[in-house]
């Protein structure tokens, strides 16, 4: 058979992450006692002997202890490659040494299990379902991957001057920012459910650091329920 759809080969090479395509993660396990965490459900295609089990974050003593902002995650670990991909939206892959950047849990992937987290509250994001509600505070050393419906916009925060985005875009920022959510416009139409306004909300952040935007509005990743 010959066809340009064979071009697309599974890659080599022994690096822990690497993406096989901008839209595929290409996890290597080689058996040791560092696992991988990723998104329950995210696996697409394994070879190998790699096992997939559930995974309660420390200090929950069940998984019916984590709420339901936070990260629905299975443990990758054996020996061999795992492919992890979700609804074909587009993979970043970040190195974390030492840094807190807090991020929406919608669009983590995955992440080596030395990364922790803690759920972050920010100003007026009691007001409506989903902003505010899903926001981690990542801390730690270690490789972490992202997810953005397309390719996304960094915009540099600088300190006096704000930066702004819908809320409904923003994936993550530097945590040492400061946030506030606020309706785009004072017509009554943007305190209805998110998106029956012409705009919204959105989010300021200033001080230093940056915003990561995607070009979409709230596309749901897998098993994230919509509110």
């Amino acid at each position: 058979m010959q066809s340009p759809l064979l071009d697309h080969a599974a890659l080599t090479g022994t690096e822990r992450y690497s993406l096989q395509n901008p839209q595929m993660l290409r996890v290597v396990l080689d058996g040791g006692p560092a696992d991988v965490l990723a998104r329950s459900g995210a696996m697409v295609a394994h070879t190998g002997r790699v096992q997939f089990t559930g995974w309660t974050p420390p200090g929950r003593r069940n998984r019916a202890n984590v709420a339901p902002t936070e990260l629905d995650l299975m443990r990758c670990s054996g020996t061999g490659t795992v492919y992890l991909a979700n609804l074909a939206q587009h993979l970043h892959i970040l190195e974390l040494r030492r840094d807190r950047l807090t991020v929406n849990s919608t669009y983590v992937l995955a992440m080596d299990t030395t990364i922790t987290w803690q759920v972050v509250g920010i100003e007026g994001g009691e007001r409506i379902a989903g902003v505010g509600t899903r926001s981690l505070e990542l801390t730690g050393s270690g490789r972490l991957v992202l997810m953005t419906s397309g390719q996304p916009l960094v915009m540099r925060v600088e300190p006096g001057r704000y930066v702004y985005a819908d809320a409904d875009a923003v994936v993550g920022w530097s945590s040492g920012l400061e946030v506030q959510l606020q309706a785009q416009s004072s017509n009554t139409e943007a305190w209805r459910r998110r998106g029956t306004a012409t705009e919204g909300w959105e989010m300021a952040f200033t001080g230093s650091g940056f915003v990561l935007v995607q070009p979409s509005e709230l596309l749901a990743p897998q098993r994230v329920p919509v509110r």
